[in-house]
């Protein structure tokens, strides 16, 4: 897609805060991972499971694997979008090419969109990716690619944690595929991006930390008055911000 456009002032800005501790891997280093993935599962003859969320990453994925498809020499693999709603999603992108920049535009007309199975779920908590890890889980020569965040008490946040024993379907499975977790895919911005995206307004509003666990908020409340002087805020469940209050600009 086109880069974003900045926002010039605000009167108060809620910031997620997801990876508010830490800065996301360079995207190339995140390219060359993936291909020695794949690299490495083609040798061994092994399946790869790729759990995304429907909207936005699966479509990033996809275009990914299109991007290097010769180069990964994908077409030695069958790849399957096992989601309906990510399919209906990616037609969504597919129908709105005025909004791509120049580099999808060109790899548009050599891609196209088929259709799948049932839901997927991106932290392996429901949906046809439960199954496939059942049956796959337990061979060494398969592999997992985590490409985004995973939520505490998830099947996929046990698998990113090395659990050697998951329970699916009230069944233990042994996790003897290889985990790889892949932070620059992730959708949430980490730190810097977050800084960078709030540095465009220059009127530094009053900053409310949401969709974080308390230590990555914490670090990021650190790094961020530090970095803009911004006056950053850690709301708790219940707390209420009076929009109607906040005093009113110049």
């Amino acid at each position: 897609m086109k880069d974003p456009e900045c926002i010039d002032t605000a009167d108060v800005v809620l910031i997620e805060s997801t990876y508010g501790s830490r800065c996301h891997r360079d995207r190339k280093e995140t390219v060359q991972e993936i291909g020695e993935v794949i690299s490495a599962a083609r040798a061994g003859q092994g399946n790869i499971l790729i759990p995304a969320f429907a909207i936005g990453r699966s479509q990033e994925v996809l275009y990914m694997l299109g991007r290097h498809f010769n180069e990964w020499e994908l077409s030695r693999f069958q790849v399957f979008l096992d989601s309906p709603m990510a399919i209906e999603a990616s037609k969504v992108y597919w129908g709105n090419a005025q909004l791509y920049d120049e580099e999808a535009s060109r790899l548009r007309k050599q891609m196209s969109v088929g259709k799948g199975g049932d839901e997927n779920g991106g932290m392996c908590t429901g949906g046809r990716i439960v199954h496939h890890l059942k049956h796959n889980l337990p061979y060494a020569h398969n592999h997992v690619i985590i490409v985004g965040y995973q939520a505490f008490g998830t099947l996929g946040r046990k698998l990113v944690d090395g659990f050697e024993m998951v329970r699916i379907h009230n069944e233990e499975i042994p996790v003897k595929a290889q985990i790889h977790t892949v932070g620059g895919l992730s959708a949430h911005g980490g730190q810097d991006d977050l800084a960078r995206w709030y540095e465009c307004m220059a009127n530094r509003p009053p900053v409310y930390l949401v969709h974080g666990e308390r230590e990555s908020q914490t670090a990021f409340k650190e790094y961020l008055s530090s970095r803009t002087g911004a006056k950053v805020h850690l709301p708790d469940p219940g707390d209420i911000l009076d929009l109607g209050a906040l005093p009113e600009r110049a």
